[in-house]
């Protein structure tokens, strides 16, 4: 069963940075299209980060300049750096290949900015 395990959030002021990591059970993911999506609530899941094959990133304009996308294939791992973190950042953040896959979707991990 392949599994995508999200780790890294926490509770943190505005102004400050988490590191998120996302760790996949299968090797073959490092060939994937890795996304990481964030879902706030009463809002629909968005993907807000990108890394394609030969390190091509992309993001959503909310977060471009803040966050950074990036992957360590020897350690079948996607990380999500974020920087000067906004309260409208608070969400549960998922990694999922693009396009997703149902059956990807793990347990995702909480981000929430506040004072």
């Amino acid at each position: 069963q392949v599994q995508l395990v999200e780790s890294g959030g926490g509770l943190v002021q505005p102004g400050g940075s988490l590191r998120l990591a996302c760790v996949a059970s299968r090797s073959s993911f490092r060939l994937s299209a890795m996304g990481w999506y964030r879902q706030a609530p009463g809002n629909q899941r968005e993907l807000v980060a990108g890394i394609y094959s030969g390190g091509r990133t992309d993001y959503t304009d909310s977060v471009k300049g803040r966050f950074t996308v990036s992957r360590n294939s020897a350690k079948n791992t996607v990380y999500l750096e974020m920087n000067n973190l906004k309260p409208e950042d608070t969400a549960v953040y998922y990694c999922n290949t693009i396009p997703d896959v149902r059956e990807y979707w793990g347990q995702g991990t909480q981000v929430t900015v506040s004072s």
